[in-house]
């Protein structure tokens, strides 16, 4: 007797899941843009008009907010990263201009050159000792999506005095 492969054999699938169910699952997991939940219901085959219908219905139910889900990233990046980055995440996830926006205008409120400095003094020893050295530096907070001039002031910025009980005893 032939061993059985699998196209022979007769597996029962599972029944596809509605589309609201699929959303609900996924809702359930973490937070999504309207836009991305949109297009991972649609690539498991959903038709577009029914997967607007649904999340039309759960953004009136509050299951789905692109406002909240921008406010979510502004608060993960914000301290880490520079308006910029934030900004060109927000973008790329997709998230409605107007509730990226409103998340960033929260941004307004802090002083992003403090925010470099301290993210800075965070993540280096101190002022740099040469050219490769500053350079290195203020590659680093571009890439953290703050000015060039921003990470210009800082990198030549002085090191923070330190307070006699910051000094270790040698």
């Amino acid at each position: 007797m032939a061993p059985l492969t699998r196209s022979s054999q007769s597996v029962p699938r599972k029944p596809v899941a509605s589309v609201r169910a699929t959303a609900l699952r996924m809702l359930a997991r973490r937070d999504f843009p309207r836009a991305e939940l949109a297009r991972r219901l649609e690539n498991r085959g959903a038709e577009a008009t029914e997967v607007a219908r649904v999340l039309d219905e759960l953004e009136q139910l509050g299951y789905l907010s692109d406002a909240r889900y921008a406010q979510m990233i502004v608060a993960q990046r914000a301290g880490r990263y520079g308006k910029r980055a934030i900004a060109q995440a927000l973008s790329q996830r997709r998230v409605a201009s107007p509730a990226a926006q409103a998340a960033l205008d929260e941004l307004n409120g802090g002083d992003e050159l403090a925010q470099a400095t301290a993210l800075w003094e965070r993540r280096f020893d101190g002022a740099p000792a040469n050219d490769r050295e500053r350079a290195r530096q203020v590659r680093f907070l571009i890439a953290r999506g703050y000015g060039m001039a921003i990470a210009l002031r800082v990198v030549r910025r002085p090191p923070r005095s330190r307070a006699p009980d910051d000094i270790e005893p040698a």
